[in-house]
């Protein structure tokens, strides 16, 4: 979300490897750059604050996307160095992925997003997007009710 330019600061970095051999190699260079893994997928230098958090494959905390992000439309380029390519979520994933986890923290983010791309975020999309996102999932019933609440969100605040 700070990335994106639409949220002022964060405390860690998502980021999902999709490839689980370039995620083995970078696990090796961050442990001996003194980076030591912290609760869940962290990784963190003693005495720093920030953190990094590593997700192999195609899941981004439980929530597994439907396709790679390296597909076309699967993310927007940030930044791209000689060895190293960092890409950005496309808003569907980004905001599924939120609304899956459904703290009202996420929820927040959500809307921040939503209001800054609203041109270009289609919700019956999103909708569908995450019915079908959640239909893999063995919490169908429990995660219903996140994009209802959302939509109402939504709507209660005239993104």
């Amino acid at each position: 979300m700070t990335l994106l330019g639409v949220k002022p600061s964060t405390k860690d970095v998502d980021f999902m490897i999709p490839s689980l051999r370039e995620y083995g190699y970078l696990i090796g260079r961050l442990q001996e750059l003194g980076y030591q893994p912290v609760t869940g997928n962290g990784w963190q230098r003693d005495g720093e604050a920030f953190q990094f958090d590593l997700f192999p494959g195609n899941k981004i905390h439980t929530t597994e996307l439907l396709a790679s992000p390296l597909e076309e439309g699967g993310h927007t380029l940030l930044q791209e160095y000689s060895h190293l390519y960092i890409g950005i979520l496309n808003d569907y994933d980004l905001i599924s992925s939120k609304l899956m986890r459904g703290t009202k923290v996420d929820f927040e983010d959500c809307l921040v997003l939503a209001r800054a791309h609203k041109e270009e975020i289609d919700i019956e999309y999103l909708e569908q997007h995450f019915l079908e996102l959640i239909s893999y999932d063995v919490g169908v019933d429990r995660l219903r009710p996140h994009i209802d609440h959302f939509l109402q969100l939504l709507r209660d605040r005239e993104v």
